[in-house]
């Protein structure tokens, strides 16, 4: 069954999970949750969407994040894509980070915005690391308290629910996420309800699928993404999966694998195991495009063409 496309909102609220391939450590060091940190910053001024709430843990991350314009598939696969390429290089490894595909649920902000930053805050409770989250550096349950500074983490629109001087919204949030120590895992903040990529209240949920059904145009499939670089590039789909090493063949799978990316049509794994290569190599391929697209303005125009041919066909 083929996996139901992103829902884009701009201005949405979205409970978003990278996990762990295999439940592996993503984080090793320090060094590696300030990387983290510094390509969220990075993320947040290039595409335009706003980080409410986050917490590092060793093998998975949650973030509440505020969609922009841009699509937030395009935020997420370029920080899963950047942070691999990251881990890889300091660990002297290769292959991928992540588990698939990102789980992205866009939650009701009327109904769910302060239990969800709640229940992100408090996973360090849960899991037993400490048990008062202002103990644990990692998330930033500390900077809603005053305790630290994150220039790009946005804590207005939470603390202006719980009042409208800043200290005593604090400190109306600090009991507010007290009450909730005892709440166990919740399971609608991980699969969402009827439909898995979404959790709020029935007309919430009508609302986004309505407006789902009516929009165009629809998000690429790989195989839509495959045809027409195929077809650009006059090579044969079994041709990209030969031991060939011709440049017009490594440069076609490339651009699939950035336009892939970039439309979050499918991940590097995927495309690596269909094009019988290492994620790596795709990743490096993919890594040359956008380098031509910056160095070369009628490569960068030739690209667009053959990205807005997929977009409105």
């Amino acid at each position: 069954m083929a996996r139901p496309p992103r829902l884009h909102l701009a201005g949405g609220l979205y409970h978003v999970i990278l996990r762990g391939n295999a439940r592996q450590d993503i984080f090793f060091d320090d060094d590696d949750r300030h990387r983290f940190y510094r390509l969220l910053d990075q993320g947040v001024k290039r595409f335009g969407h706003r980080v409410h709430a986050f917490c590092c843990m060793s093998n998975h991350v949650h973030l509440a994040v505020q969609a922009g314009e841009a699509p937030l598939s395009r935020a997420m696969h370029n920080l899963a894509f950047r942070y691999t390429r990251w881990i890889n290089h300091r660990q002297q490894r290769v292959g991928h980070l992540f588990q698939g595909r990102y789980k992205a649920i866009l939650v009701d902000a009327d109904s769910y915005l302060l239990e969800l930053v709640r229940y992100i805050h408090l996973n360090p409770v849960r899991a037993r690391l400490v048990s008062d989250p202002a103990r644990y550096r990692w998330s930033s349950h500390r900077a809603y308290l005053d305790h630290e500074a994150i220039s790009w983490l946005t804590t207005d629109w939470v603390l202006s629910q719980f009042g409208q001087r800043a200290s005593t919204a604090r400190r109306a949030y600090q009991r507010f996420v007290a009450d909730g120590q005892a709440e166990g895992h919740r399971e609608e903040f991980h699969r969402g309800a009827d439909d898995s990529r979404l959790l709020g209240e029935d007309t919430f949920v009508q609302r986004i699928l309505h407006r789902e059904e009516r929009r165009a145009p629809r998000q690429p499939t790989v195989k839509a993404l495959i045809d027409a670089v195929c077809r650009a590039y006059e090579v044969k789909q079994d041709q990209l999966a030969s031991p060939s090493r011709k440049r017009r063949l490594a440069e076609a799978r490339g651009v699939i694998a950035w336009l892939a990316m970039r439309h979050g049509s499918a991940t590097l794994t995927e495309l690596a195991a269909r094009f019988n290569r290492d994620v790596s190599a795709l990743s490096l391929a993919a890594r040359r495009i956008e380098t031509q697209r910056n160095e070369s303005s009628s490569f960068r125009a030739r690209v667009k063409k053959l990205d807005n041919s997929i977009t409105q066909a």
